[in-house]
């Protein structure tokens, strides 16, 4: 008997945000948002010409003060912050820089040693009381009712139809859970939160106002961190290293501790495009289903009860595949421009199957991307992504349903569930 796919559509003729709350118009490609050049010529993907000073994100003021210059920071760490001759970014990444002089730099020392990355336009949100986890656990694709103070998690909040409207990376500290999201999402998550305590003992608190996104990354970023930590209020392990939620009136303080090169958005984006990581709004819609991006092996828990949007995933789980699947793109380097997000993906003929997501210029293995296609697609079959070739390697395998298949690179998976106590 032939298998049908579930509900989610074969691709979206505009992606828009994630959820209700949107993620910002289509515009840079999640590249850290500046055209400029860097060593070696090299560009990320975004508005052209972007000039304005960096600021605080769209979550929380915080003046950009001056510093040091780039190159004293990189040789001898982060001393000021933010360091001055940052490049600011543009979508979605506004408000922290893209890259402080020397991308290609940034991206070797990150891939090598430990730098410190300015995510302060992350938003942040804070449950308190006794009934959070088991009250979080009743609401996400994750099994928080025992998580182990210190530890730390990925999880989503779905639409009643299973698709993804957060995406959330989350510790609890033994009294609070804290909780960090895309750009621009968190009064929508703290609303929805909210909106479903009824008689639990639980508060809810958009944060992101007071306290920031300061992560080092790197295979040193351990070692680095440790020091920064005595001013952080919690910390989650991420793919590439720690985040630290720090105070922001502190985060030039934190960042002073760490004793890393600093880094821009382009180099943590690169990196994370390598690692075949999505993000959310970026390299997704609003009808995207946690297989499609490979959630569903980092922030879903298939063994837990019922959840918002928990139907779908079990059925598509375990009956059917998931209409589309998420790929990395090995963009033509001949091409002096890269896609600009949204932008259709067609096949030789013409034919469009998905839209293009994240891109930047990777120091070592040029023009890469992301884009959301039909899973029917070969998993051989040359691509165009804007105009520019593609070709296709493989995330989620065509035939995924009840033993999904996800390819990521660089230890991209975050540590399991109660694994490892940071503060």
């Amino acid at each position: 008997m032939e298998q049908r796919d579930n509900p989610g559509g074969e691709g979206p003729a505009a992606p828009g945000g994630a959820g209700s709350e949107g993620a910002g118009a289509p515009g840079a490609a999640g590249a850290g948002g500046s055209r400029a050049a860097g060593a070696g010529g090299a560009r990320a993907a975004g508005d052209e010409g972007a000039g304005a000073p960096v600021t605080a994100g769209s979550e929380g003021a915080r003046a950009a003060g001056s510093g040091g210059g780039a190159g004293g920071a990189a040789a001898g760490g982060a001393r000021s912050w933010p360091p001055a001759g940052a490049v600011p970014s543009g979508w979605p990444d506004e408000g922290v820089a893209a890259h402080y002089g020397d991308p290609v730099r940034e991206q070797r020392t990150m891939a090598t040693g430990a730098v410190v990355v300015d995510r302060s336009n992350r938003g942040v949100v804070r449950v308190g009381g006794p009934d959070r986890l088991t009250w979080l656990h009743s609401l996400t694709s994750q099994h928080l009712e025992r998580l182990a103070a210190g530890s730390t998690a990925q999880a989503l909040i779905l639409s009643p139809n299973g698709h993804v409207e957060h995406h959330l990376t989350l510790t609890d500290d033994g009294s609070a859970v804290w909780m960090h999201v895309e750009p621009g999402t968190a009064a929508a998550l703290a609303g929805f939160l909210d909106s479903m305590r009824f008689m639990l003992r639980v508060e809810i608190a958009d944060v992101s106002g007071g306290y920031a996104v300061l992560t080092i990354a790197g295979p040193d970023a351990a070692k680095h961190a440790e020091a920064a930590k005595a001013l952080a209020v919690a910390g989650t392990t991420g793919p590439f290293g720690i985040d630290l939620i720090v105070p922001r009136e502190r985060i030039a303080e934190a960042a002073a501790q760490v004793d890393a090169a600093p880094a821009g958005m382009w180099a943590f984006e690169a990196a994370r495009i390598a690692a075949r990581v999505p993000r959310l709004g970026v390299d997704t819609d609003h009808k995207t289903l946690p297989h499609e991006a490979g959630w569903i092996e980092t922030a879903v828990h298939l063994g837990k009860g019922c959840y918002r949007g928990q139907e779908t995933v079990a059925r598509v789980h375990n009956l059917g595949h998931p209409p589309r699947r998420l790929v990395f793109l090995d963009l033509d380097g001949s091409v002096d421009r890269l896609p600009g997000h949204g932008a259709p993906v067609v096949t030789a003929d013409g034919t469009r199957v998905g839209f293009a997501g994240s891109s930047a210029l990777h120091f070592e293995q040029g023009p890469i991307g992301l884009a959301l296609i039909r899973r029917t697609v070969p998993v051989d079959a040359t691509l165009l992504a804007d105009g520019i070739a593609a070709a296709q390697e493989v995330i989620i395998a065509p035939d995924a349903g009840a033993n999904v298949e996800v390819t990521l690179r660089r230890d991209s998976l975050p540590p399991p569930v109660g694994q490892r106590r940071l503060m």
